[in-house]
């Protein structure tokens, strides 16, 4: 899964979107700040396709709230499983519908330590994530950063939804969620899941959602574009932004 990343790159990004010649236009009200330990419910910036015939660059609330909510939910999901996608009515009605891409500059995950040794059994628990049995404290597991080695910053498959508050004077809300799959052997030393990671060349089918050769684009990334280091602790609580969040451990 994918509980917490960080995205501080968006000129790459961009520079990335020209060099493939991709077509997309700015929001005029989206807002850029960067983020070394994003967590749920924030507002990210996403790349939404689909949107009025156009991909647009904008920002996104990160847990996905349905266009047919009434009110606000309090389930809004952070990740969604690329397995059950096209069975789980909360995601189905966008998996045809509403794709994007989520750029992000590497992202967190964590592993139970013992005796030196990675031991994968948990995972962060947030508004409808996937629950664990391990039910120590977070302090005790040890974050990880996990990055591209080649250091282009990375675009994460996503769907996405607009909700209208019930308040009709309210703007419409977008929103969105990171879609996951099954790690691949790099990632699996820490957790068991990771988040779909899409190559440049992919991007343009991702942001096609009626083409049904899109989803074959969700699995697990290749070996070796990834790597790992330990960082600091003080990523476990959401308030602490500084850019030290990415950096490793001494040790390693």
């Amino acid at each position: 899964m994918c509980g917490r990343f960080a995205f501080f790159e968006l000129l790459r990004f961009l520079d990335e979107l020209r060099e493939t010649a991709f077509p997309y236009v700015r929001d005029e009200h989206y807002r850029f700040m960067p983020g070394y330990n994003i967590a749920p419910e924030s507002t990210i910036t996403v790349l939404l396709g689909g949107d009025e015939g156009q991909n647009v660059l904008s920002n996104a609330h990160w847990g996905v709230i349905p266009h047919w909510a009434e009110s606000m939910p309090k389930v809004r999901p952070i990740n969604a499983r690329a397995e059950s996608l096209g069975t789980k009515p909360y995601f189905r009605h966008m998996l045809n519908r509403r794709h994007c891409l989520i750029p992000a500059s590497g992202f967190y995950e964590w592993s139970a330590e013992r005796n030196g040794s990675v031991k994968n059994e948990w995972s962060v628990v947030r508004n409808g994530s996937d629950k664990s049995s391990d039910t120590r404290d977070a302090s005790a597991k040890q974050p990880w950063f996990i990055h591209r080695a080649d250091g282009r910053p990375m675009a994460l498959a996503g769907l996405w939804d607009r909700w209208q508050p019930p308040d009709p004077e309210k703007p419409p809300l977008a929103s969105c969620t990171i879609v996951t799959t099954a790690a691949n052997r790099q990632m699996r030393a820490v957790h068991d899941r990771m988040p779909v990671i899409l190559e440049p060349e992919s991007w343009r089918l991702w942001l096609e959602p009626e083409k049904s050769a899109a989803v074959g684009l969700l699995k697990p990334a290749a070996e070796g574009i990834l790597e790992l280091y330990r960082v600091s602790r003080k990523i476990n609580n959401p308030q602490y932004i500084r850019k030290d969040c990415i950096e490793p451990l001494a040790d390693d």
